[in-house]
């Protein structure tokens, strides 16, 4: 092994509880109440980001999508920008690192190994997450899918990432909470790959599976 390959979000750094609370803050402000405010958005925001991994709409029109639906509006893009701004905002200020990221990461660079991120998120917010959380220092390589044609699982997301270190795909190791997009695409790109299966939502998988990063060996 000459490498580990980290996702982002949910993986290094707190996305999901960040969003949650951020559109139900978000939500408030525009009328929008309710116990499956949290669950809704997360619901939209997987469709439309998967449109937008595909390549079949724009980073920004996914935002856009997003709130449209949400708030089932019918608004122009000006108008949609502006909303999704005031749950953007919410959400960037509730970043947070898991416990177990930065020592993970510091292990696989102490023993010789080079740590990257492959995440499918927009190059520059994900520097700013990077930057803000203390990660950028803690890491050698960050590959964004928005500079990719097409994000994971594509396999060609992770041949890039291995291309790019001069790899072969089974000297990196692929680390990931997303069974579909982190680990089933790693392995059908040829890498090994791991579950990072924080909550015990897949019992039984037939991957290698763990319950937090000081779990991982490499």
């Amino acid at each position: 092994m000459r490498a580990v390959i980290f996702d982002l979000d949910d993986t290094l750094v707190d996305q999901v509880t960040a969003s949650g609370a951020a559109v139900a803050a978000w939500a408030a402000t525009v009328g929008v109440t309710g116990p499956d405010v949290r669950a809704r958005w997360a619901a939209v925001s997987e469709r439309h980001y998967a449109r937008y991994q595909s390549r079949e709409i724009t980073f920004a029109g996914q935002r856009r999508e997003r709130v449209r639906e949400f708030l089932a509006a019918d608004l122009t893009d000006a108008e949609a920008d502006a909303l999704f701004a005031g749950y953007l905002e919410r959400y960037e200020a509730g970043w947070t690192i898991f416990d177990d990221a930065i020592p993970a990461l510091r292990r696989v660079r102490a023993a010789g190994l080079t740590a990257a991120v492959l995440t499918n998120g927009d190059e520059g917010q994900q520097r700013r997450k990077l930057d803000r959380l203390g990660l950028s220092s803690e890491i050698d390589v960050l590959v964004a899918s928005s500079s990719l044609p097409a994000g994971k699982p594509d396999p060609r997301a992770f041949r890039h990432v291995v291309d790019l270190l001069g790899l072969s795909p089974a000297a990196a190791l692929m680390v990931g909470d997303s069974l579909e997009k982190d680990v089933r695409g790693a392995l059908a790109a040829g890498l090994p790959a791991v579950l990072l299966d924080r909550s015990g939502a897949h019992p039984g998988v037939e991957v290698r599976r763990i319950g937090s990063l000081a779990e991982l060996t490499f």
